[in-house]
């Protein structure tokens, strides 16, 4: 028998975070399953315990312990993680005593409030009794489909049924850092940046017509398992719809507001996506198309400028109005006062007839310096393409200004193009509306691009408080009235467009309120499958809408193009969209 003793010297660095107490009598034999409990929290934090079991994984600053003999208890984990504070000594393999204090870690600091805790054992002292030992035989997950909690409201630590069999919060957190395979592996969403595949098993739903999962208001899809790299094996760069060729096996851990399962063994996958194309247009359409370009600005790689173009040239087939959203200043996100974008512009425009589309021509207000959100220094704005080589024109109106409200007057924008109450409140710290009025075959179109607040400051889905809430919400559905008092000003019978990137679903208050009675969102039309232009954490997601007046939706056909949301390797976060207008 070799006895390793391990003290936690970093352990100081986390007690902010741990819910626990020093322990004040010696450790007490017991197993891990009654460690863990049935519960979020375990009813033994701050007690000294010893507790046998497998080494299965180790991390740079701990290890993975799970008993080899579980209770008949589905609902506690048999496995813990044991925070040793610097690299552990311990082999996988190794059958293992551990004593320690039983305490819970809440990643993210001052941050994570709104996280969930891992149930850990700080200070160990460990002896190991063998080596070599068979691991414990992983669990294929089996996750509920639709509901992430609903028997608490508020802090589910401290109240509401746990209940595993139903709840998606709870079935991860009855296995907490235990070994897990995820059979028939599919990836919904494209691996990011940070090394994260969110993957289904069979049984997942509702899909998408590609191969991913679809946001619905009930159903956040708690299906969803992302693969993370946190001991060493990153996932694959994939794409949606890519199939696991080897099943993804792992440990259950969780951070950043999200259940991960942290892989401890290679997995592959095959399969990928065509990006699609839309139809070219017919001589008696208007084509209006949105666009989220991702904080464009002049020092981007030549390589993202051709690749954006070929997507509006190839894909898009050129729309003759494009509104693009997140088009930052002439220094991007140097912030030296810099607002005027016409570098950004002409940049984009230079790749876009490199690339075979035609020569457009290009309308914005740069906003006041550091007032509309985003990147800090960037000043995103939304603006507007449009060709008139394919006889659209802008109608006559002075153009407006960063601080001037467009108002309307005879039937036509009294500035063109104009901001819409800029100076309102409900958009400190978030992009203006710009209203154009654009001529085509002689009839006049108002098309109102926008960029809402985003959902920063919103509670994660798998998070401590349920259900999470969403502050951002309340901004965004005081932007919407502003833009639905706004069409209400527009002539009756107006052919009108509402387009851009909305931060909000189809199903949302926000954008519900846009459309008051006056317009039709078109993604919501759309079947179920098809409702989608972003990909967040895995889930099919509708954030970018065009919607139309009656007049403008008495004749149309409407496409949202998938280039980008679902591809690891992307040209932006957001697939665009356009709308055909019949016009004679």
């Amino acid at each position: 028998m070799v006895r390793r003793t391990t003290a936690a010297a970093a352990g100081a660095v986390f007690t902010a975070a741990m819910l626990s107490s020093a322990p004040a009598h010696a450790a007490t034999a017991t197993r891990i399953h009654d460690v863990q409990g049935a519960a979020h929290l375990s009813p033994l934090r701050g007690t000294a315990v010893s507790v046998p079991g497998i080494v299965t994984a180790k991390a740079s600053n701990g290890f993975y312990l799970q008993d080899p003999q579980p209770d008949r208890d589905a609902r506690t984990s048999e496995a813990i993680l044991v925070f040793t504070g610097s690299a552990p000594t311990v082999a996988v393999g190794d059958a293992v005593t551990v004593e320690g204090t039983v305490s819970e870690f809440r990643p993210g600091g001052a941050d994570g409030v709104a996280n969930l805790t891992t149930t850990e054992l700080t200070s160990p002292t460990v002896t190991v009794t063998s080596s070599g030992n068979p691991l414990p035989k992983a669990t294929v997950l089996h996750p509920p489909t639709s509901v992430i909690e609903n028997d608490a409201h508020g802090d589910v630590e401290q109240a509401g049924t746990f209940d595993p069999a139903q709840d998606g919060l709870d079935y991860y957190e009855s296995l907490e850092s235990m070994r897990v395979t995820v059979a028939n592996a599919q990836a919904v969403g494209p691996t990011n940046s940070f090394n994260e595949l969110p993957v289904v098993t069979s049984g997942a739903g509702p899909r998408s017509a590609r191969g991913g999962i679809v946001l619905r208001p009930n159903d956040a899809n708690p299906e969803r398992i992302i693969l993370d790299d946190g001991l060493g094996f990153t996932p694959p760069k994939v794409d949606v719809g890519a199939r696991a060729t080897t099943a993804p096996t792992g440990v259950v851990s969780y951070s950043f507001g999200n259940v991960k399962i942290a892989l401890t063994a290679a997995t592959t996958f095959t399969g990928t996506l065509k990006p699609e194309t839309t139809r070219a247009d017919t001589g008696t359409e208007l084509s209006i198309g949105t666009f989220n370009v991702e904080n464009l600005d002049p020092g981007d790689p030549p390589a993202k400028f051709a690749r954006l173009a070929s997507i509006i040239v190839t894909n898009l087939r050129a729309p003759d109005v494009l509104a693009l959203e997140e088009v930052q200043d002439d220094t991007g996100a140097t912030d030296d006062g810099t607002v005027a974008a016409d570098q950004t512009y002409a940049k984009l425009i230079a790749a876009i007839t490199a690339a075979g589309g035609p020569a457009y021509q290009y309308r914005q207000i740069d906003p006041v310096d550091d007032q509309d959100g985003g990147e800090p220094g960037g000043n995103i704005r939304v603006g507007f393409l449009f060709a008139p080589s394919r006889g659209v024109t802008f109608a006559n109106a002075p153009a407006g200004d960063s601080t001037t409200p467009v108002a309307v007057s005879g039937g036509h924008l009294t500035l063109n193009p104009g901001r819409i109450d800029p100076a309102n409140d409900a958009w400190a710290d978030s992009r203006k509306p710009l209203v154009g009025e654009f001529v085509y075959r002689g009839q006049h179109v108002f098309v109102i691009a926008n960029h809402f607040a985003s959902k920063g400051g919103d509670q994660p889905l798998f998070g401590r408080f349920q259900p999470p809430a969403t502050p951002s919400a309340t901004k965004r559905t005081a932007q919407a009235r502003l833009v639905n008092d706004f069409v209400k000003k527009l002539p009756a019978g107006a052919r009108i467009a509402v387009i851009g990137d909305l931060n909000d679903f189809e199903f949302s208050t926000a954008v519900k309120t846009v459309a008051g009675t006056q317009l039709i969102d078109l993604p919501a039309t759309l079947p179920v499958s098809q409702r989608y232009t972003y990909v967040f954490d895995g889930n099919s997601q509708v954030l970018d809408h065009i919607l139309l007046s009656k007049a403008a939706a008495r004749s149309y056909s409407y496409d949202i193009v998938h280039v980008n949301a679902e591809y690891a390797d992307q040209a932006s976060d957001h697939d665009p969209q356009l709308v055909r207008l019949k016009i004679s």
